[in-house]
């Protein structure tokens, strides 16, 4: 909560929460349904009859799953920094939101623009979730509708890297939907990787949903002409990986080479599609080369309509002294 107020004071137009689902069904903000990398429940012994293995989008996982923890349980969990390369000063001093207390924040807050602060939640994992027994759309919609913000006036957007929880979401809200997509790799031309290695997450070329159901179709699908068409039919908005829009090459020296924009705005701009890239970092500077600004730049100039940040006040700058 702290870090979404912090997000909000620095001025951004929207909080993003990735959920995934407790043992009593409610939605939390954890960036995975594993949490020993972001939690202190690894230092915790009344815990660690709950550490088990689970297949998650093709991998074999052990750890902590928050499945097997009821919500009165994960409140007595604190939070810890994932990243290596970043400060653990705040390291278990906060507990982990439900959304409904992250809608909250939200609406007791304004942009420093004067307007509402959106919400922007990440529906982590739903076919995982779905084979637990749990449905995790109903469940957001359920809380969006209690809140007041199920339809397209909202200031939301449902995001998720599957296809079918977004296309069933369609079928019953006019909130707003965007697709997510990713690629497992960067090629050394700047092409990019679609081939999964054994015993990697699936999820990373492919929606996991695709895959269960046989369908052969990768995340580069949704880069033609056909993808996009097929994408605005349920979605509004498409967010890719930033090398989806503006790649880089490496030689063998490792030095880097970024390479002209591609059609990938154009064409789902064409489609009417809004296309928010993810995720713009200081610690990764392959398009900055530390020159933070100059890389927010780069994407506004190829036509964004947003983006990701983990540094709001870099982004705001940015979009300050854009012309």
């Amino acid at each position: 909560m702290e870090a979404y107020a912090k997000a909000i004071e620095l001025g951004a137009d929207f909080i993003e929460p990735d959920l995934v689902m407790t043992k009593d069904g409610a939605l939390v903000a954890r960036h995975e349904p594993f949490i020993s990398g972001t939690t202190n429940v690894a230092d915790l012994p009344e815990y660690a009859h709950l550490k088990s293995t689970k297949k998650l989008d093709g991998k074999e996982i052990t750890d902590w799953f928050v499945s097997d923890f009821t919500l009165e349980e994960i409140k007595t969990l604190k939070a810890k920094q994932a990243r290596s390369d970043r400060s653990n000063q705040f390291d278990n001093l906060y507990s982990i939101p439900t959304i409904e207390e992250i809608i909250a924040l939200a609406k007791s807050r304004k942009t420093t623009s004067g307007k509402v602060v959106g919400i922007y939640p990440e529906m982590k994992h739903p076919y995982f979730h779905s084979q637990l027994g749990y449905n995790f759309e109903d469940a957001l919609l359920e809380v969006l509708e209690k809140a007041g913000w199920n339809s397209y006036e909202a200031p939301v957007f449902v995001q998720c890297f599957e296809v079918a929880p977004l296309q069933y979401i369609n079928t019953k809200s006019t909130v707003k939907l965007v697709q997510l997509i990713s690629t497992y790799n960067v090629n050394a031309d700047g092409s990019l990787d679609f081939n999964v290695p054994a015993g990697d997450f699936i999820s990373y070329a492919a929606p996991y949903d695709f895959y269960a159901n046989g369908d052969t179709r990768t995340y580069e699908f949704f880069t033609t002409e056909e993808g996009m068409r097929y994408t605005a039919n349920y979605a509004d908005g498409i967010g890719p990986w930033k090398p989806f829009i503006i790649s880089f090459a490496k030689d063998e020296a490792g030095d880097i080479t970024i390479l002209p924009k591609t059609n990938f705005i154009s064409l789902a701009h064409k489609y009417d599609l809004k296309v928010h890239p993810y995720t713009f970092r200081n610690e990764d500077v392959k398009w900055s080369n530390g020159n933070h600004e100059s890389e927010y730049h780069l994407f506004f100039n190829a036509g964004v309509d947003g983006v990701f940040t983990d540094y709001t006040d870099e982004a705001v700058k940015a979009l300050s002294t854009w012309k």
